[in-house]
């Protein structure tokens, strides 16, 4: 009974993709067209790689609440140049430098002024979004066409973010399964003590993985730019729960020790851009969408619980 239910759970993410699939499929013809497919990747490529930088953090049984934030803060720092004329590499360049600021500030104080993941990040959450709209001044930020073309530019066809967002999973997959670092990732994880016996350096490993997260939220920045070509004042909003909910929704344990960016965090990310693409698709009520989004962070708390039963 254990096995096939674990079995079962291990599959959950793949079976309830195939159902939402299937029943936005059944609702309109336009759902399962080639270009609203691709579409879904699109847009599902910021909170994917977000989601991948918290999975690493998730594995080391910690957790990120900046990361929307810390989005919004290199947005408006990168807008504010690029209207100012600066040209747009160095913007960029700046969004990752104001990342790894974030990230480092995390890991410092997690690592050694040892204040709880979750309650550090809460706080860098709204120190970050405060001095967001303070930088932007709670106005929306047009920026130039440049910025534009990260979002509208296509290499063999496939625009540009899809290309982003599949260099970030595959990466990340070839870190967690290819390396020393992500092997100690999982043990730190899986047992801190145990890995500081082992040798392991667990406060150089809790520390990376913050500064990971903060470069997978710059990046994410990036391709939301380049899609919306503008920084609002809700730039990044509850970006940290959806990437948790994808996470989680792919299997990576809130406990820490166990889970994977491929097909797990890709696959859970997907679900959720489905589900809202199929909304749009549907006409459904707008007043819906968050509760649809509250059902789906329930479910990736239930099958979290229910795996870690099982095993």
């Amino acid at each position: 009974m254990n096995r096939a239910g674990q079995r079962l759970l291990d599959f959950a993410p793949l079976l309830l993709f195939a159902a939402v699939l299937a029943f936005f499929g059944t609702q309109s013809e336009k759902f399962l067209e080639p270009r609203n497919l691709v579409n879904i990747v699109v847009q599902a490529s910021s909170t994917s790689i977000v989601a991948v930088g918290m999975t690493f953090v998730l594995l080391t049984a910690g957790v990120d609440l900046s990361v929307g934030a810390i989005m919004f803060v290199a947005a408006a720092i990168a807008g504010k140049m690029a209207i100012a004329g600066w040209p747009l590499p160095l913007a960029l360049l700046v969004m990752v430098g104001v990342s790894l600021v974030f990230g480092a500030f995390n890991a410092f104080s997690i690592t050694r002024v040892r204040v709880a993941a979750f309650i550090f990040t809460l706080a860098t959450l709204f120190i970050g979004r405060g001095l967001g709209l303070r930088i932007t001044e709670t106005r929306a930020l047009n920026l130039p066409d440049s910025f534009l073309q990260i979002g509208s530019a296509r290499f063999l066809s496939v625009p540009l973010p899809a290309w982003l967002f599949a260099g970030v999973l595959i990466l990340a997959h070839l870190v967690l399964t290819r390396t020393p670092f992500g092997r100690q990732i999982f043990a730190v994880g899986h047992d801190v003590e145990m890995a500081k016996k082992a040798g392991i350096r667990t406060g150089r490993i809790l520390a990376a993985v913050d500064l990971i997260s903060g470069v997978c939220a710059a990046v994410a920045a990036m391709v939301t730019l380049g899609q919306l070509g503008a920084v609002s004042p809700k730039f990044g909003e509850q970006k940290e729960f959806a990437a948790i909910a994808a996470a989680v929704l792919g299997g990576t344990s809130l406990l820490g020790g166990r889970g994977n960016v491929l097909p797990g965090t890709l696959l859970g990310a997907l679900l959720i851009q489905t589900i809202e693409n199929g909304l749009v698709i549907i006409n459904a009520n707008p007043y819906l969408y968050p509760m649809v989004t509250s059902v789906v962070i329930f479910a990736a708390v239930l099958l979290e619980s229910l795996r870690n039963r099982v095993k």
